[in-house]
């Protein structure tokens, strides 16, 4: 059974689930996608990777994610990022390992950015990022968007998008979007102060190969390293996609 933290106060406190594993340092980190929750396939493997390695293990779900409160259409990138840095600041130790999944890669990102500048003992030792989603609000998400459907988004403040994953579809916020916009970071340089590898599949219809490509460049050449998944889609949950994910892991001293 999770654990449960209160984040922000008055009107914006909401419960955050959280599922720690004691264990020795670095704790492994696992921010999740976007409408994903902390019992996919990828974080339960990363959890029973940090159970055999006798390493410490944190995982959350993000407000209007899984079991954690709050609605899922009052979530922002700043919102999950301030839920993401309560949870490692409250649980994850010195230097731990963050491991961002599609759009908790971009939450990684906002996280570093504000534990280095913070100069916090819970700035991570190493990153990594699968199928990596920064800045997917305004360069991967607005672009596909018609102009019916942004009238409707500047109108009604949201709109109903499909999905390959939900039958139902899910909501998209004008919100989310104008925030995202608040919270780019493939603007420039990008400093994370250590280790990065970066797992992304070639035929992932969410996340362009070409966009990690581009996070990439981005990065300081030491230290940053990338996985191409020839026939890997977005999800990179197949064994030998785990597989290769805890290869990463353990290459980062995380064996």
């Amino acid at each position: 059974m999770p654990q449960f933290i209160e984040v922000g106060k008055g009107r914006e406190a909401r419960n955050i689930a959280v599922e720690y594993r004691e264990g020795r340092w670095p704790c492994l980190v696992w921010l999740g996608g976007f409408r994903s929750d902390m019992q996919g396939t990828k974080a339960e493997a990363v959890d029973g990777f940090a159970e055999k390695n006798r390493h410490a293990c944190l995982r959350f779900d993000y407000s209007g994610h899984g079991e954690s409160g709050g609605e899922f259409v009052e979530g922002t990138i700043s919102r999950w990022r301030d839920e993401a840095l309560a949870v490692i600041e409250r649980f994850a130790g010195e230097r731990p390992v963050l491991i961002g999944s599609s759009m908790g890669a971009w939450i990684t990102l906002l996280a570093t950015k504000a534990l280095r500048e913070s100069d916090s003992a819970h700035a991570p030792s190493a990153l990594v990022l699968i199928a990596p989603a920064p800045d997917f609000t305004q360069a991967l998400m607005w672009p596909e968007f018609d102009e019916a459907a942004r009238a409707e988004i500047m109108e009604k403040g949201v709109v109903m998008r499909p999905s390959l994953y939900d039958d139902e579809g899910y909501p998209i916020t004008r919100a989310l979007i104008e925030d995202g916009a608040r919270n780019l970071v493939m603007g420039g340089p990008i400093d994370t102060g250590c280790p990065v590898h970066i797992l992304q599949g070639m035929e992932d219809p969410d996340v362009p190969w070409r966009h990690a490509l581009a996070l990439m460049e981005l990065m300081p050449g030491e230290g940053v390293a990338m996985t191409l998944v020839r026939d890997g889609d977005h999800r990179l949950s197949r064994s030998e996609d785990i597989a290769r994910l805890l290869m990463i892991l353990k290459g980062l001293g995380a064996g």
